[in-house]
């Protein structure tokens, strides 16, 4: 058991019977009346973000949650096999758990698999991942305008914004956080 003051981001929870993880957190003292914790969780099974108000020194439970190193192989179907290193042993991991991870998912990359007491709740992909561009339209020659933007799409068929210079077949750099374009590998 923890408090309501000891809130880190990143930090994993048990509140009214779901996982949450606290993503952002502010101690708020107001002048008049008592502190109080103002959070944004997200539900670790159902990926929703949910706004949470709390007493200051309220008592919460913390959730240990276990990560395990685990390489992506492939897709058969919805399902998704994942295989440990060390022991060779495969899981498979339905398409539903994944969630927007799979935007970001390639093969052969190593995640970490998150589980609760046994239960899978899903993955955790590198913070920036290398994904190659396979649909863009060419950039227009004198189209300058500070920071102009076309519509790509990377090998994993998701769909981003990114600067006119960038053309098909370039490895770009993605924030796996936000969904947009860092760099240019």
């Amino acid at each position: 058991m923890i408090t309501t003051n000891d809130f880190k981001t990143g930090l994993t929870i048990q509140h009214d019977g779901n996982l949450y993880i606290v993503m952002e957190f502010q101690h708020v003292k107001p002048g008049k009346g008592s502190a109080f914790v103002r959070s944004k969780l997200r539900n670790l099974r159902t990926q929703n973000i949910v706004d949470k108000t709390w007493r200051a020194g309220e008592k919460v439970e913390t959730a240990m949650i276990e990560k395990q190193k685990m390489q992506y192989l492939y897709a058969n179907g919805d399902l998704h096999v994942f295989m440990n290193n060390d022991t060779y042993e495969q899981l498979e991991i339905a398409q539903e758990q994944l969630g927007d991870r799979l935007n970001f998912l390639i093969e052969g990359m190593e995640v970490s698999i998150m589980s609760f007491e046994g239960e899978i709740l899903g993955i955790d992909v590198p913070e920036k991942v290398t994904l190659e561009v396979v649909d863009t339209v060419p950039g227009v020659r004198g189209n300058t305008v500070t920071h102009a933007t076309k519509d790509a799409v990377v090998e994993t068929g998701y769909k981003l914004q990114v600067p006119l210079f960038v053309e098909n077949g370039d490895k770009i750099v993605i924030n796996t956080q936000t969904g947009k374009y860092s760099t240019k590998a």
